[in-house]
């Protein structure tokens, strides 16, 4: 199984989407998640160090500037989604990628209290 590391320039970036009201908090990410074209499209306007903005994770032992590399995309190249970080922090919990798991929470917490959704 794929060991990940945490990506500290995504988890700013997401925080500056978030501050900067970027986000969607109510999606199907099954649905509107970055397909492959997507991605490929993303890639050849904005260049690797974007892409990778928008993942949380970095795959250990990937060759930087591959997809193979950047794991537990958080959004639509555009805005954070509520549900990527869902999709997120379920992954990587599953998969016991704790690191992970923590950043996608610590984000979803943020999120949470910066939209009004804590309790």
């Amino acid at each position: 199984m794929a060991k990940y590391e945490v990506n500290p320039a995504a988890v700013e970036y997401a925080k500056r989407l978030i501050d900067g009201r970027q986000y969607v908090l109510d999606s199907d990410w099954g649905e509107v998640q970055p397909r492959a074209d997507d991605q490929n499209a993303y890639l050849e306007k904005h260049g690797w160090e974007e892409y990778a903005a928008w993942h949380l994770g970095l795959t250990d032992g990937a060759t930087d500037e591959t997809k193979a590399r950047y794991a537990f995309v958080m959004g639509d190249f555009r805005r954070i989604h509520r549900t990527a970080l869902i999709a997120c922090v379920y992954r990587a919990s599953e998969w016991r990628h704790k690191a992970v798991e923590l950043a996608a929470h610590d984000l979803l917490q943020h999120l949470d209290a910066k939209t009004g959704l804590t309790a």
